[in-house]
């Protein structure tokens, strides 16, 4: 199992975000605008998708990657942090699924 975290990507991005010069593939997406991000974010999930249903392993994993980095530059362009992820899988953890779901339906 590999050691690499998702905090460690996104603290790469944070500080991709905030540097001058050079301009990176993080800064690029990010000076295109929060809206840019997304649909960049969707297109990877749609390639995820197309992935997991081809059974094409080495494609989901290498897919799956960039849906990882792409959502972590959304989170980035809008001010939130994986720790606010966490926080909200943790607390729907907490209980099942279900009942998580069907309380989002009464909100």
């Amino acid at each position: 199992m590999a050691d690499f975290k998702l905090e460690t990507l996104a603290k790469i991005i944070a500080e991709r975000a905030r540097a001058g010069g050079e301009r990176s593939y993080t800064r690029k997406l990010l000076d295109e605008g929060p809206e840019k991000c997304a649909k960049k974010l969707g297109e990877e999930a749609l390639e995820t998708a197309i992935a997991a249903i081809s059974g094409d392993r080495k494609a989901l994993i290498a897919e799956s990657a960039d849906l990882l980095y792409h959502l972590l530059v959304v989170l980035e362009a809008r001010g939130v942090a994986l720790s606010d992820v966490y926080a909200e899988l943790k607390t729907r953890t907490a209980r099942s699924g279900i009942d998580e779901k069907e309380s989002r339906r009464k909100d």
